[in-house]
């Protein structure tokens, strides 16, 4: 898992959780890491921010060591990513260009440990059920 800091085109700032099973996340070049973008509450944020404004933070935790690693870089989504069917369960890929890599200082992390992958999550053989909130009227 990790937080997506993007921005839109007048500068206002968005964090948003993304998670996935283990290996979600790909490096796929020298400089460039590629995640897949999952069905999600129907606003694109981070994708709407990324086409208007494609510098992004990446904040990469894991609470069992603690450990912590940013990714500062340039986002990209091509529509007919050919990485697309090589995720399950995406409906895009956005590419991010590292610019800065670092580790962050884990004194503060607070420990916890997996209790349990998300029923969400896609993976092989695998449909994930709809989310409760998606069948309300509202």
């Amino acid at each position: 898992m990790f937080f997506l800091a993007t921005a839109d085109a007048d500068g206002w700032p968005d964090c948003s959780y993304k998670g996935g099973r283990a290996g979600f996340v790909w490096v796929i070049g020298g400089d460039t890491l590629a995640f897949p973008s999952y069905d999600g509450n129907g606003m694109f944020k981070s994708l709407g921010n990324v086409l208007r404004n494609p510098r992004v933070g990446l904040l990469f935790m894991d609470f069992e060591k603690p450990k912590r690693l940013r990714v500062n870089g340039v986002a990209s989504i091509d529509f007919a990513d050919p990485l697309v069917g090589s995720f399950v369960g995406a409906q895009l890929v956005v590419r991010v260009k590292a610019e800065h890599i670092f580790a962050n200082c884990p004194r503060c992390i607070h420990r916890m440990t997996l209790e349990e992958v998300s029923v969400y999550a896609p993976a092989p053989a695998h449909e994930p059920p709809a989310p409760e909130w998606k069948k309300m009227d509202a």
